[in-house]
Formats: C-alpha cells, structure tokens, sequence
C-alpha cells in the first residue's frame, strides 16, 4: 500500500487545502479496506450499517462526497467496531482477538496511514519543539528522543515544551520508572520532570509557577528547567478543559501552552509523540494550534532504533491499539473539520 499524507500542516495553510487532506485520507484505500474489512459495505437498511449515512459514504467521485458526513459517519462506525476502551484509559482498553488475515490487513493498513513508521524532522530549525506526555515509558522515550533532536543539531528558537497532566500513575507505571532506575513522583507530570532531568541533565527547575486550586482536573503548574547549551525546557500541566468531566486531554495542554508562549504566525513547531499517535496528534494540532495562531505544525513519532531508548522499551502496538488509534484519528479529524469549515473547533 501507498503511504497516505496527513493534512497539510505548513503555516498558514488554507481552509481548503487542510480540507482536502482530510478528504485524502478519509477516502484512502487503506481505510476503505477496513472499513469494508469490518463490515462497511452491508447494504442500506442492514441493521448493522447504521442510518442512512451508510450508504458507503467513502465511495463513488470523492469530489462529491460530504465530508462532514463521511467523518461523522466514521466515527459511529469505529465507535461500533474499533473502540476497545469503553471510556476508559488506554491501558484498560480490551484487546480483541482477530483471526491472521484480519490482523495482517489491520497492520498494513495502519502502516500506510502513519501509525506505523517513524519519519525524522524534516527541517533543521524550529520556533518550538513540543513534547506531548503519556504512560510513564512513554514520557521517558519522548522527552529522552527530544533532547537527542537538539543535541544532534535540530535549533529551536524558543523552548521546548513538555506538555502533560496531573493523571496519577499507575503502579505499573511505577514499576516501569522503578525498572529504568527513575525516581519520579506520582502523576504523568512528575514523570516528565523526571524525564527532563535525566534527558537533559538538569538538577531543578530554574522558574516555578501554577495554580493548586485542590482538584487536579482544574489545577496547573509550569516549571521551566535552564540546561547547558540548550533551549531553555518547560514542564507544563494543564487544566482541563471541562473540568467537571474530565482530566485534561491532549488538545487542552496545546491550547494552555500556546497562551504561555505566545506563539506567533508562521512560528514552525515541532510536535514529539509515538509513531502510533502522529495522524491523532497532528490533527489536534493544527485545531488547536496552526488554524487559530497561523503556525505551521509538523509532527513526527520517536525513533525506536535510537540506542539510547533501548533501556526503555515500547511496547509493540498490536492490532487492536491500531484500530483504536485510527478512531482516535478519525475523531480528531472530524474535530479539525468543524474547526476549519464552521469555526468552530470540537471537543
């Protein structure tokens, strides 16, 4: 299969151009293949095709076709066939069983569309590099690959900016901070502190601020750390956007950090997250981001064949994380398209 190019993220691209990205990638052949894998194909009136809008949506002139509906008729269809969360946290998501031919599709597929694969920067120079946290590996790994971008000569301009929540560890996320000979605290935050000071040979943060408003979920706090010879690099933790709901999401810390730094039009920003998050996260991205600060976004996955990550191994996604994945992209392109079309951005 042919590798499917996200949206365009170049600053200052135009509506119609991040418009027919989406539009590439929703009508792609990898995911029409799944889609029909799973069942998309049943004919109008099956009860398991849904509303009308099933009426293959992704096929015939994709000059046509209603986007807004095809998204939103994705998403219903994922929500059926490829959510193994529940609402739930990653870590808690079941994985289903699928017989070889079904997997090997799942696999390829999600290779074509950018879950897969690690690409590099492809500038040498950046306004920003935005770190996005995660599972306590995962916050190692990220911050770790982001200090080796800048060491092996990737110029950021500003900061890099290490971007999490006040989310409580897991005890086998301890366990896994314990295994790595880490010292960490209790929340995703602490972890990431604690990534910064291994990955970039800090003691302590030169500057400090927050809020402790008694609830994590309206809390934040930003302590920026001062290494030799490199961008200065701020921890950040969020507040929630809906605080009585929910933690704060990834789209909530991007949008807080941009408030702090001020980001500018035309500012290139680089985004680090795993291979299997980049379609997602770049997506958010640029609703949070390049469509209402006009900065270019480019958002890349961390290089597991770097030596130095081999003391803190990911696990290999499997097939069932992949689906959930392209349904967590799939959300956050339907998102990226209310933002762009209707101005107003989805949450």
């Amino acid at each position: 299969m042919r590798d499917v190019p996200l949206p365009d993220g170049a600053a200052g691209a135009p509506p119609a151009r991040i418009v027919a990205g989406l539009h590439a990638w929703v009508t792609s052949p990898p995911l029409r293949g799944l889609v029909a894998r799973f069942g998309g194909d049943a004919p109008p009136g099956d009860p398991a095709s849904g509303d009308r809008l099933a009426r293959d949506p992704l096929s015939g002139d994709p000059l046509s076709g209603d986007l807004a509906a095809a998204l939103a008729w994705l998403d219903d269809f994922s929500a059926r066939h490829w959510d193994f969360r529940g609402g739930r946290e990653r870590p808690e998501a079941a994985e289903p069983a699928f017989d070889p031919r079904t997997a090997g599709q799942v696999l390829a597929a999600a290779s074509a569309l950018g879950l897969v694969r690690p690409v590099p920067p492809a500038r040498r120079a950046y306004a920003h590099l935005v770190v996005l946290g995660g599972l306590a590996h995962a916050c190692l790994r990220r911050v770790a690959y982001a200090a080796h971008l800048v060491r092996s000569g990737t110029a950021v301009a500003g900061e890099v900016a290490v971007l999490g929540s006040f989310r409580p560890l897991s005890v086998a996320e301890r366990r896994t901070l314990a295994d790595a000979g880490v010292t960490a605290g209790d929340t995703e935050v602490d972890a990431l502190d604690a990534a910064v000071r291994l990955a970039f040979g800090v003691a302590g943060p030169a500057e400090a601020d927050g809020v402790d408003a008694g609830d994590p979920h309206r809390s934040w706090s930003s302590r920026t750390w001062r290494p030799a010879e490199s961008p200065p690099v701020r921890v950040l933790a969020a507040p929630s956007g809906d605080p009585g709901r929910r933690r704060a999401h990834t789209a909530d810390t991007q949008r807080f950090w941009a408030e702090h730094v001020r980001l500018a039009p035309g500012d290139p920003v680089l985004v680090v997250t795993a291979p299997v998050y980049v379609p997602f996260q770049h997506c958010d991205a640029l609703r949070t981001l390049a469509v209402p600060y006009g900065c270019g976004i480019e958002t890349v996955g961390v290089d597991p064949a770097l030596p130095g990550l081999a003391r803190l191994p990911e696990p290999a996604p499997t097939p069932g994380r992949y689906l959930q994945e392209i349904r967590s992209a799939i959300r956050s392109m339907r998102a990226l398209h209310a933002a762009v079309t209707t101005g107003r951005a989805a949450r």
